[in-house]
């Protein structure tokens, strides 16, 4: 928008845009844009993540079971791009982002929270190591697993937070988002505020709460 002057403007805009994008898999093309994205770019994938490695290698659908512990990977991560930054300062406006919800299905998925799988629960739950999860998901791949759900590594307490990978699009039975719900991040030197305009609303995180992690404990938390 702030390169165009309307609403007609900007819709060609982004057809144009659309076409220098990677091609869309032919088993996603009938999905909503927010479901499809995470398998469209298979290369080059940069860092790595849990369950997907770096480089040329399919993509991975992640998600939590309930809103407050996919507001704690959020806020996790915004963390990280800013300890990337160390001198940008906190935003002085909220980040709006929007949770939602998507039904999928599978005749085949690995449960790391459950035996014999629970028993390595400090390798799928390693704060900075995922390699032992990488060589999971390609095991998972390869045996025709579509879903792998496992403990977040984020969230603390005697109840975790579970979250779930999605390895293919088959495994989606929604075709778009639903009960979308708007969430405003506030991030200062005391940490991050969540509110949203559902019922879980607010979530606070303050600098401990990820302080486990080596990279959150070694953030700058006091900038301009």
């Amino acid at each position: 928008m702030k390169v165009v002057d309307t609403a007609e403007e900007q819709a060609v805009l982004e057809i144009l845009l659309d076409a220098t994008k990677a091609a869309i898999p032919g088993d996603c093309r009938h999905l909503h844009y927010l479901l499809f994205t995470p398998f469209r770019y298979g290369a080059p994938y940069p860092d790595g993540s849990r369950f997907r490695r770096a480089g040329y290698t399919p993509g991975v659908f992640y998600a939590s079971e309930t809103v407050d512990v996919a507001i704690a990977e959020t806020a996790f991560h915004r963390l990280l791009f800013f300890l990337d930054a160390p001198s940008v300062p906190w935003p002085v406006n909220a980040i709006e982002h929007t949770a939602f919800s998507v039904a999928f299905k599978t005749a085949v998925a690995v449960d790391l929270t459950k035996p014999p799988f629970a028993r390595d629960r400090e390798l799928w739950t390693h704060r900075t190591d995922y390699a032992a999860c990488q060589a999971l998901a390609d095991e998972a791949r390869a045996s025709g697993a579509e879903v792998l759900r496992y403990e977040s590594a984020r969230t603390t307490g005697p109840r975790p937070g579970i979250n779930l990978a999605l390895l293919t699009c088959r495994a989606f039975v929604s075709r778009k988002p639903v009960a979308m719900q708007t969430w405003r991040l506030h991030m200062n030197a005391h940490g991050v505020r969540a509110i949203g305009d559902g019922p879980a609303g607010p979530l606070e995180f303050n600098r401990d709460a990820f302080a486990d992690d080596p990279r959150i404990a070694a953030l700058q938390w006091n900038r301009g």
